[in-house]
């Protein structure tokens, strides 16, 4: 499945469908034994049953919802007839809502609903399944009122915004990066080729072994970017496997590591740089000309991709290569 492959991203996603299957399934219920209410309604309801005429506030503090999420169901309890607003005697100001004579009549009949569904529900995820929900429910409600979500988010965001970009080399923990992000816009864009899948698959014995190089852009400690420098004989090098997370595109991450795997091809002295591409990736194409590296009229002989229809050469200007040397 999609959603659960975006981990937390997907939380508030996941949480919902799970709601509106057990809205769904109860409400069959109802609809099936003829109980004349919907399961969007029970908290409210049960809350005045056992504890009598409150206010929209109090009922919204004890089931964890919005005064106007409340305010609003109990517009649809008063016109289903099972809730009435009154006028509180020691308060003129407010009302209280309080069940109807149709809505305690209603919630009595339901005690043997409510149990078959606490039973099923049981069945169905099993007595130990249920317990570990329940558990991680209410220790996930104790955490946010603990640690509220937003501030903890925005704290987050301010840091990613604010932290400065680094470009780092390959080590062993970042291996798992090189596939993810290579794998991410190929199968966007194209598809992962045979020679993408033994390449990225195992990069310390075809990128380093044969004395490439492999970057990687890191932002506040997340991985965004990576590129590679491929040695295909002494002193020719390839510009390869160049890929960026998508939601972390305009932060320079590409520019960046181009620049470090341009630095040390002159580090190496070597003699030749060049890359293959695709027609259809402009923005790419873009950056890689403002670097120096020119189109050639023809693709490379010999591609090992199916997917190249663009060779260029890095013959960067007077004075560039000087610096780049420099820079190294």
């Amino acid at each position: 499945m999609y959603l659960p492959s975006l981990a937390q991203l997907a939380l508030g996603s996941r949480l919902k469908s799970l709601s509106d299957h057990f809205y769904g399934a109860v409400d069959e219920v109802y609809r099936t034994c003829g109980a004349g209410v919907e399961s969007r309604w029970f908290p409210v309801l049960r809350f005045l049953w056992e504890h009598g005429e409150t206010t929209v506030s109090d009922v919204a503090t004890a089931i964890g919802q919005t005064h106007s999420a409340v305010s609003q169901l109990a517009d649809k309890l008063v016109d289903a007839g099972l809730v009435e607003r009154r006028k509180d005697a020691q308060d003129g100001r407010r009302s209280l809502l309080a069940l109807t004579a149709k809505g305690r009549q209603a919630l009595s009949a339901l005690g043997p609903i409510w149990v078959a569904v606490r039973r099923g529900i049981m069945q169905s995820l099993g007595e130990d399944g249920l317990k570990t929900l329940l558990a991680a429910l209410s220790a996930t409600e104790q955490a946010l009122q603990e640690r509220p979500v937003v501030e903890a988010m925005l704290a987050e965001h301010a840091a990613l915004t604010s932290a400065t970009l680094e470009v780092v080399p390959y080590e062993p923990a970042l291996k798992e990066h090189f596939y993810r992000l290579n794998a991410q816009w190929l199968e966007r864009h194209f598809r992962i080729e045979d020679i993408d899948r033994v390449l990225l698959g195992d990069p310390e014995r075809y990128v380093l072994a044969p004395g490439g190089a492999i970057f990687f852009a890191r932002l506040a400690g997340e991985v965004i970017g990576t590129c590679a420098l491929l040695q295909e004989s002494p002193g020719v090098y390839e510009l390869s496997k160049m890929g960026v997370d998508e939601t972390f595109r305009g932060m320079g991450a590409g520019r960046s590591l181009l620049a470090a795997a341009i630095a040390e091809f002159h580090r190496r002295e070597g003699r030749e740089l060049f890359l293959e591409s695709n027609s259809r990736l402009k923005t790419a194409l873009r950056m890689y000309e403002q670097a120096g590296f020119v189109m050639q009229p023809a693709v490379r002989s010999g591609s090992h991709y199916e997917r190249a229809d663009v060779y260029m050469v890095y013959q960067p200007a007077k004075g560039q290569a000087r610096s780049a040397a420099t820079r190294a």
